[in-house]
């Protein structure tokens, strides 16, 4: 991997003595149809504390051919090295560099990423900076407490557009000239270039105007549904303005759908990039609209917490990425008008399982973790740094009361407006509206790593009437390896009663709220009150932790879950039987069991599609191998008999032929999808569309009846870039050793394939009935891997090391392959993470197979 590894220290080093002031960037990129390098030329003036002093600053460049500091040529055969130009003998005060290099595109999505559309043979570039890779496109001070200004001036092919922080202004022959930017950190700023369509806007409020623009590539843009993303976002400015009383701080807001996009979407100041897979090409379910709004939310947010004001290290990641979370989903669930007022059901469902699963592999670490150089963070960019600590964020509003957390938020911005921050800046703000200490919460929740469990115990009399109610804590040790010791933590929770109406319905009877601490917490309020069907510990969700039901509440849920009127304590109750099942409390065939009984009456689209999700993994992972053709089976059945009687055109219907198509497997079943798929047979309401078309052909050339030239003959029909990804993902899923070698080298030994495409080469190479086919490669994995990282750029690898892992060898075999690897590679501190994270899931199955088989024997 090119680079040198910034250390926290250095950076530390490197703010006290340097104030950045202003950067000028030239770009060519005129050639940029051809690709290959660029000419890019970087002028720098910042200041220096010292007389005399040495540091560096960043580029990653194929060349350099000019550094001139203070009107000095530097050699720059002795001071470029390993992504450094080493700066000595700096004057006090005022200082001007300027540095002339030849920078490369990239396919990797990080850097100046360059794209071909297959449909109009045009490039299209991005820029993507997070977390070290500005220094890819022009030399900089590479860490976010530099702030500065950039005035970007971009030479551009004849007809595109270049769109970047600043507005974008008339180009003169083929040179954009953009005005400054405000100070922002590098990773922020940003260029999207090509000939890109584009809609336009404006956000209007009390004589404000800020001009809203999105853009996609013209092979998309019969499917940019352009008004409802305006609405999301002007709802978005209206609730943030609002909560946050500091009005937009930039001169334009632009979002720009980008191919090949690694991420949901990255906040650049004004110009937010997300990935073009939410403009939907197909039929989608209201699901996936609520996801593409919070993720247009969440970067929104961004403009003020995160842009506007700064971390001031990698350390802070965490409450960057937490806060949008929490205050994305906050303005769906209670702005006017939202169409997604159930957005803390999804947020139960999805981001909190995410945390939990997090939060128990051998990496856990503290919300705030100790980010000592950049490898650290490109590898927490996870469950913790967004869910864990969006969930406890949650809590924190729950503990300090909202109206006092956004007056706290309030003084923060006008009080950091452009300048950077550390968590303890934010906290001082909220103890002074909320007159709350919050050192010790801090340090409980913030400094500590793991989960507690929460358990209700309960005893009643002869009438059953509730005599004693307490609920207990548990700190659970930490996974093997992970640093740190079991933590109880002070919660605010509620505790939710629920009663069978006449109707058969479970309705919330009685609430309350209050602050769990320690071991034991008793509830006085509850003795004497009839003892309810369900006790709900953690109801409307206020807290992180895993949640237990007692005996009686869990046989009323294992026949009545589909029962809640509510679907938030449905959510949590889906969301605790999940749980049981990863920790082999709950067998997999019991979970099975579980959701088939209650998954007809759940009417949230969003918890719907993660059940699918969840039974195929528990099937596919965590049931016993000598039962798990007969579940598999037993669930395929469901699911056609389901998507049957859907409604036609229904949301459901498409989920249901989703899974379906997921897992068919006897000659009915895929003789079905054939029929679907060349149109021989229908089911009513069902459009077997383009998306669609693709689950079937990639399940059918899974099971061996499509072969390549069939495959090649659905890209025909679809020959855009997606449909390539969708033609990678067959053809590696074929369940042939010539479609494996072929896959497996396109990936691992030729490593040139861009992103997104290899991304879809991995994931068909994995599939869950191949294990026999699969089984030789595990050797080969591990043969490679270390070079694989060695050589390999951050994403890029993470998707070979992550999506290659031999997951589906469950064994004893496998844990002792990586164990000795891992004693033997001597590994990265990243790679050793990803390795033992995966390691992690294959014990972690072992352990759930073994409750599978036993609960057959029982």
């Amino acid at each position: 991997m090119p680079g040198t590894n910034l250390t926290r220290e250095e950076a530390q080093e490197r703010a006290r003595l340097l104030t950045v002031d202003a950067y000028e960037i030239d770009l060519d990129l005129s050639g940029a149809q051809e690709g290959g390098t660029y000419r890019s030329v970087t002028t720098v003036r910042f200041d220096s504390a010292e007389a005399g002093a040495e540091t560096f600053i960043d580029l990653v460049a194929p060349a350099v051919h000019e550094a001139v500091l203070n009107g000095e040529a530097l050699d720059v055969a002795a001071v470029f090295r390993d992504s450094r130009i080493a700066l000595a003998g700096l004057r006090e005060g005022a200082n001007e560099l300027k540095v002339v290099a030849d920078c490369a595109y990239t396919n990797t999505g990080e850097g100046l990423h360059r794209f071909v559309d297959p449909v109009d043979e045009q490039a299209y570039l991005y820029t993507q900076f997070e977390v070290p890779d500005a220094r890819r496109v022009f030399a900089s001070f590479e860490q976010p407490d530099l702030k500065a200004t950039f005035q970007f001036t971009v030479k551009a092919p004849s007809g595109w557009t270049v769109i970047s922080n600043s507005p974008t202004p008339e180009p003169k022959d083929d040179v954009w000239t953009f005005e400054p930017t405000p100070r922002i950190s590098t990773y922020i700023t940003a260029l999207i270039v090509g000939p890109y369509h584009s809609v336009h806007s404006s956000y209007e409020k009390d004589g404000q105007s800020v001009p809203l623009g999105i853009y996609c590539r013209p092979s998309l843009a019969e499917y940019l549904d352009a008004e409802d993303i305006f609405a999301v976002t002007r709802q978005g400015f209206d609730w943030f303005q609002e909560k946050f009383d500091y009005a937009y701080p930039f001169a334009k807001y632009d979002q720009l759908f980008v191919p090949e996009f690694n991420a949901g979407a990255m906040e650049n100041a004004g110009a937010v990039t997300i990935r073009d897979q939410y403009v939907f090409r197909s039929k989608v379910t209201d699901a996936a609209y609520e996801v593409r709004a919070e993720t247009i939310l969440h970067e929104l947010a961004h403009m003020w917490f995160g842009d506007l004001v700064t971390m001031e290290w990698w350390n802070d990641l965490w409450l960057n990425e937490s806060f949008a979370t929490y205050t994305s989903i906050a303005c769906q669930a209670y702005a006017e008008g939202s169409k997604w007022p159930h957005s803390w059901t999804t947020f139960a469902n999805s981001m909190k399982t995410w945390a939990y699963r997090q939060d128990q592999l051998p990496s856990t670490h503290p919300i705030m973790a100790d980010i000592t150089d950049l490898d650290d963070v490109l590898v927490n960019f996870d469950g913790i740094t967004y869910a864990k600590g969006a969930s406890v964020l949650k809590q924190l509003v729950a503990y300090v009361g909202m109206d006092a957390f956004f007056q706290g938020v309030q003084a923060y911005f006008k009080a950091h407006a452009f300048g950077n921050t550390r968590l303890t800046d934010l906290l001082g703000a909220l103890e002074k509206t909320s007159g709350r200490d919050l050192k010790t919460w801090s340090k409980a929740w913030l400094e500590t790593a793991g989960i507690n469990i929460l358990r209700p115990e309960i005893e009643t009399d002869a009438d059953g009437r509730i005599t004693s109610f307490t609920v207990l804590q548990e700190a659970p040790a930490l996974p093997a390896g992970a640093k740190g010791e079991p933590t109880l933590r002070p919660h605010r929770i509620a505790i939710g009663a629920y009663d069978l109406d006449g109707s058969g319905k479970l309705v919330r009877t009685n609430r309350i709220e209050l602050d769990v601490d320690g071991e034991r917490t008793t509830v006085a309020e509850l003795v004497g009150q009839a003892r309810p069907a369900v006790v709900l510990l953690n109801d409307d969700d206020l807290s992180y932790a895993k949640v237990r039901l007692d005996e009686e509440s869990l046989r009323v849920v294992t026949e009545h879950l589909g029962d809640f009127t509510e679907s938030l304590p449905r959510a949590l109750c889906w969301a605790s039987a999940w749980d049981m099942t990863r920790d082999g409390e709950l067998a997999t065939r019991d979970y099975l069991a579980l959701v088939l009984s209650g998954i007809g009456k759940e009417s949230d689209i969003g918890v719907v599609q993660s059940l699918h999700r969840q039974v195929k993994l528990a099937l596919d992972l965590y049931s016993a191998p000598e039962t798990r053709e007969a579940a598999l089976n037993q669930w395929t059945d469901a699911t056609l008999a389901h998507l049957r009687v859907a409604e036609p055109g229904s949301d459901h219907q498409l989920a249901w032929a989703r899974a379906f198509a997921a897992t068919a497997r006897n000659p009915q079943q895929l003789d079905l999808l054939q029929s679907l798929l060349d149109g021989t047979e229908a089911i009513e309401g069902l459009t077997v569309d383009t998306e669609l078309r693709w689950s079937f052909v990639q399940r059918l050339a899974a099971v061996g009846l499509l072969d390549e030239e069939e495959i090649a003959a659905e890209y025909e029909r679809d020959k855009t870039a997606a449909g390539e990804r969708h033609a990678a993902f067959a053809r590696a899923a074929q369940p042939s050793e010539e479609a494996k070698a072929q896959a497996w080298a396109s990936v691992v030994e030729q490593g040139d394939l861009p992103n997104a495409v290899q991304e879809a080469v991995i994931s068909g190479f994995v599939q869950p009935d191949q294990r026999e086919l699969l089984a030789p490669y595990t050797e080969k994995y591990f043969a490679s891997v270390k070079e694989v990282s060695d050589s390999r750029s951050h994403e890029m690898a993470q998707q070979i090391i992550v999506g290659l892992y031999p997951t589906l060898q469950v064994s004893q075999e496998t844990l002792d392959a990586t164990d000795a690897w891992l004693e033997s590679a001597e590994p990265s501190a990243a790679l050793r993470r990803m390795m033992s994270e995966s390691r992690a899931g294959v014990e972690r199955a072992l352990k759930a197979q073994a409750a599978d088989a036993a609960a057959a024997t029982a």
